[in-house]
């Protein structure tokens, strides 16, 4: 039998993350249902002077971690157990959920009109949420790091949240939540730079929705709030 030696480098698996810590996470990930509900409120100027200090304190925390050793160690005492595998090795520079979402957030805030955007952002906050728990405790099929029960809760999900949206046509609000559900179940990398969900997601979504306003109800589209 072959056994590892000492020295060996053992990757980390990005799924293993504990049931009780997967919720803290998601609790926290599910809190960032403020930022839409707070811009449905306030216009985008507004909303982009908040959420750009707020981004940009995320992503230099999230950076500097790298190369400062009493960050790192700050960082890592105090978050280490909700983080997956690949926001934990030290060898890559990769960004944690918060920093992608807070980015997803401003992107979303700066270039879409406010109904996509909150529909967007309001699907990643509670579908991811719901996939992540029916997976990690139901996932029986799985298919590479996801499972087609958790694919099934964030596609069930997707649709409550659209069809709440105040203005936002239905049939944009499934094609958004097709879009959602597809990529959240890939793994995208550039590279070795791993792109999370908790921007690919509602950036799909964004895309699709204004991609099915612009060819198929361009009127419906003047009619939004920008």
């Amino acid at each position: 039998m072959n056994r590892p030696s000492k020295n060996a480098k053992i990757e980390p698996n990005t799924d293993l993350l504990a049931f009780r810590y997967e919720l803290a996470r998601k609790a926290i990930h599910l809190s960032s249902l403020l930022i839409p509900l707070i811009y449905w409120h306030i216009g985008r100027k507004q909303a982009l002077l908040i959420l750009t200090p707020v981004t940009a304190g995320f992503f230099l925390v999230d950076v500097t971690k790298h190369f400062v050793p009493f960050i790192s160690i700050w960082y890592h005492s105090t978050f280490g157990t909700m983080l997956r595998g690949h926001e934990l090795t030290k060898e890559r520079l990769h960004l944690n959920g918060a920093t992608w979402i807070t980015l997803a957030a401003f992107c979303l805030i700066a270039f879409f009109p406010k109904t996509i955007a909150v529909a967007s952002f309001a699907m990643v906050s509670v579908s991811d949420t719901v996939a992540a728990l029916v997976g990690k405790q139901y996932g029986q099929h799985r298919f590479g790091q996801k499972s087609f029960e958790g694919s099934f809760a964030f596609f069930a999900s997707a649709m409550l949240v659209v069809a709440l949206i105040p203005g936002l046509l239905l049939p944009v609000g499934i094609v958004m939540a097709l879009a959602g559900t597809i990529v959240e179940a890939l793994v995208l990398k550039i590279g070795a730079f791993r792109i999370d969900d908790n921007f690919s997601v509602p950036l799909a979504g964004a895309i699709a929705g204004l991609l099915c306003y612009t060819w198929f109800f361009p009127e419906a589209l003047q009619a939004l709030p920008h």
